[in-house]
């Protein structure tokens, strides 16, 4: 049987929690289009994200290890995919719009920079006079306006729900101070945004470790006392070997995670009387780790930040990617006829340091390092 827009929106009704956001009572897209005919309004926002020509560029975006230093690390791409299939697993347990949190995931990073968070760091810091920038808000101006694949609308017209989602995303690594006045700031997003939050800090810190350990970077004798990736890598069948017991203690630490935040959270919620979705934005989050779960992640974050992300070889790139970065924004902010016409015909609407921001935002690793060749070597191929 063919299941029609009507059909999809009714299943939604007798099956997701009274909590949950549901396409048929979304607040609506900026621009009113005719619903589609089989698809959900959630389900349309997630299929534009990854047909988004700023999604594509993910494959070739920094998430810790810079795109040339290895095929194997994750990209800024594969680590919306872990998120989205960590967000569809918390959301469907929990009787939530898993096409929701699924949107939000694979669009919550859409806004970043080149060469991960030294990229956004480096930004931030050269528009400080300009209104700054952080990767949330620039995603939910990706969204609303970069992208150029429609003729009737700028950007992509998501929902209210998604573009909500995108630009109050946080984690210890990601936020935004500058909401705006469209978005109530002091208000929770929906219960999926919220998944989504949580489920990008157990994928990163599990993924992280793998990248790290597989580097060399990290070894796993520095991680014994971890208690967290101690009783994981515990857990793992002791004749193997030490290779496939650390894919088998990050299997074994994702479920972990996802499994306390499931249990944790449907306490939460009951504890809090959530009935509605009001009752969602008007509360506190609740959807996270246990006291005892929370506290051992803690430990684990701090290991990651103080042995991988200050690694003294991640910092030399790191510190490397703002030189690069800050030559960039110089050479075209001195003369903004060496961007492409597309951002030329914006500068007047947006002002030249946002255009250009909004350029240099947009690269790949690898497109910022040729076009710091094209630049400034004067036999560079154009």
């Amino acid at each position: 049987m063919i299941k029609t827009i009507k059909q999809l929106e009714e299943e939604e009704r007798k099956t997701l929690a009274s909590y949950a956001a549901k396409s048929c009572t979304s607040r609506g897209r900026v621009c009113d289009e005719p619903p589609p005919l089989y698809r959900t309004h959630f389900m349309r926002d997630r299929d534009r994200v990854i047909h988004a020509t700023a999604f594509r560029r993910l494959e070739y975006k920094t998430q810790v290890f810079v795109n040339h230093e290895g095929d194997y690390y994750r990209t800024r791409l594969t680590h919306a995919l872990e998120v989205q299939q960590i967000a569809r697993t918390i959301a469907k347990a929990l009787g939530l719009n898993e096409i929701l949190a699924e949107a939000i995931s694979l669009a919550h990073d859409i806004g970043h920079t080149p060469f991960g968070h030294a990229g956004e760091v480096k930004l931030n810091e050269l528009l400080s006079e300009h209104g700054g920038f952080e990767h949330n808000v620039q995603g939910l101006r990706v969204v609303d306006i970069l992208e150029h694949n429609y003729i009737n609308f700028r950007g992509l017209n998501l929902c209210y729900e998604t573009r909500e989602g995108i630009i109050k995303h946080e984690t210890e690594y990601d936020s935004a101070s500058n909401i705006g006045d469209e978005f109530n700031g002091n208000k929770s997003p929906t219960i999926e945004a919220q998944v989504v939050n949580v489920a990008d800090e157990i994928a990163y810190n599990a993924h992280d470790l793998d990248d790290g350990l597989k580097s060399k970077y990290l070894h796993l004798d520095q991680l014994n006392g971890i208690e967290l990736w101690r009783f994981a890598f515990d857990e793992t069948e002791q004749s193997l070997s030490n290779q496939d017991k650390i894919y088998a203690a990050i299997r074994e630490f994702i479920k972990l995670e996802v499994n306390d935040v499931i249990e944790n959270s449907e306490n939460l919620i009951k504890e809090k009387g959530i009935k509605r979705l009001e009752d969602v934005y008007s509360s506190p989050p609740v959807i996270g780790f246990s006291g005892k779960v929370g506290a051992l992640n803690r430990e684990l974050k701090n290991f990651l930040r103080n042995c991988l992300y200050c690694h003294y070889k991640v910092v030399k790139m790191q510190e490397k990617s703002k030189r690069l970065i800050e030559a960039l924004f110089s050479i075209y902010i001195q003369d903004t006829r060496q961007l492409p016409p597309q951002f030329i015909e914006m500068v007047d609407e947006f002002g030249k340091e946002r255009v250009v921001c909004d350029y240099i935002a947009g690269m790949t690793d690898r497109f910022a390092q040729d076009e710091y060749e094209r630049l400034f070597l004067p036999f560079a191929k154009m």
